[in-house]
Formats: C-alpha cells, sequence, structure tokens
C-alpha cells in the first residue's frame, strides 16, 4: 500500500491518527447500515415474490374470465359495457426515509366506498364471467400498487446497497491501511530522528568532556610548572 505524501512531523501524525479512527468509525457505520439495508432489502424481495404470484394468478384468472365474456357477448355488447366507469381512483406518491433511502409510498383514494360501484353497467344484458373479470381486476388493483411500490423500492435500495458496499470497500481495502502506512511510516521516520539527535547530543557531550579534561590537564600542567 503506497504510503501518503505528507511531512513526517508530530502534527502530521497526530492528524493521520485522528482520521484513522474517525474513518475506523465511519467502516463500522457503513458496514451496519449496509447489513440493515440488506435484510430489508431480502425482505422486500420475498414480498415481490410473493405479490408478483397473486398478481398474475389474478391477472390469469382474470383474462379467463374475459375471455369466456367475450365469447357470450358481442364487441359493441362489451364496449357499451365498460364504456361509463363508475368507480374512480386517485393515487397519491409520497415518500418515507429509510437507512438514508428515500422509498414510495402509494396512497389509494376512491370516488365511493361502496364496492358495487365497480360495476359501470347493468346485470340485465352482461355475461356473469364479465362480472367476476372486473371483480379479480378491483381485487388484484390494491396488490398491483403494491407490487409497483415495493418493486420500485426494491431498485432504489439495491442502488444504495452498491453504494454502501463501495463506500465499506474503499475505507476498509484503501483508506484506513494507506492511514496506517503512513502513520507507521512517520513513526518509523520520528524514532529516526530521536535516536540521530540522542547521538549527536551524546558525541556533543563527549567532545565537552574531552574538552573539559584536555583544559584540565592543561591547567594541571602550568600549576606544577610553576611550582617548580
Amino acid at each position: 500500500m503506497a504510503v501518503m505524501n505528507v511531512n513526517p512531523t508530530r502534527m502530521e501524525l497526530t492528524n493521520l491518527k485522528r482520521k484513522l479512527t474517525t474513518a475506523r468509525r465511519g467502516h463500522k457505520l457503513l458496514k451496519d447500515k449496509r447489513d440493515e439495508l440488506m435484510r430489508r432489502f431480502l425482505d422486500l424481495v420475498r414480498e415481490n415474490k410473493e405479490l408478483r404470484r397473486q398478481v398474475e394468478s389474478g391477472i390469469k384468472e382474470a383474462n379467463k374470465h374475459m375471455a369466456v365474456a367475450r365469447s357470450v357477448m358481442s364487441d359493441s355488447a362489451l364496449n357499451v359495457a365498460l364504456m361509463m366507469p363508475t368507480q374512480e381512483m386517485s393515487l397519491e406518491i409520497e415518500e418515507k426515509n429509510v437507512m438514508s433511502v428515500m422509498l414510495p409510498v402509494f396512497d389509494t383514494k376512491f370516488k365511493t366506498a361502496d364496492e358495487n360501484d365497480i360495476y359501470s353497467y347493468g346485470f340485465a344484458f352482461t355475461s356473469t364471467d364479465l362480472d367476476a373479470a372486473v371483480k379479480s381486476l378491483s381485487d388484484i388493483m390494491p396488490l398491483m400498487l403494491r407490487l409497483a411500490e415495493v418493486e420500485k423500492s426494491c431498485q432504489l435500495m439495491s442502488a444504495e446497497i452498491e453504494k454502501t458496499r463501495r463506500r465499506v470497500n474503499a475505507l476498509e481495502h484503501v483508506m484506513i491501511p494507506r492511514y496506517e502506512e503512513t502513520i507507521k511510516y512517520i513513526t518509523m521516520k520520528l524514532d529516526e530522528n530521536e535516536r540521530s539527535a540522542t547521538t549527536r547530543l551524546m558525541k556533543v557531550k563527549s567532545m565537552m568532556l574531552e574538552d573539559a579534561r584536555q583544559k584540565a590537564l592543561a591547567h594541571d600542567r602550568e600549576v606544577a610548572s610553576a611550582r617548580a
């Protein structure tokens, strides 16, 4: 791992140690976030699978009844029966924050609360299979909306998981090792400088002691010669 291009000073060492602590804390938080996102994502995937099975089954059932209705009713009669729907549905989309991911929330509202308003025609001249087809489509409509909500949530959560995974890997395999190597390099450099300074001080001290000893010997010789 390459060492960062920094000056090997104690101030830089302190800054790097602080950054390393922050990086490790951020790495742990991101890992926890990734794991929680994965747990919720898997829950949504399981729900999505079950919803899709129910929706496909309901659509298949509605298509079966509609095919029978088309076989016993003329196209014009079928078109007239479905021309003027009496029930209306409005959809409001909001958002909720889940682990910093904004997931959609669908809120459906109907024009009336009467369940029979899904039939926009009289029962005298229509087939019972048309009634069954309309009822099947009405029953699976909330499931279809929930399926759309869950699938979009899965897409958004999957993108956030991938982004979080890249950040975790960048911290774990790039930033943290680089900080550690740089701290190790600066520590070794400072220790080396300290040893060099200690060696120089010892050498200066030795030279000063030798100079003092030489001066003392010279002084002793002068005293001895004066006495002689």
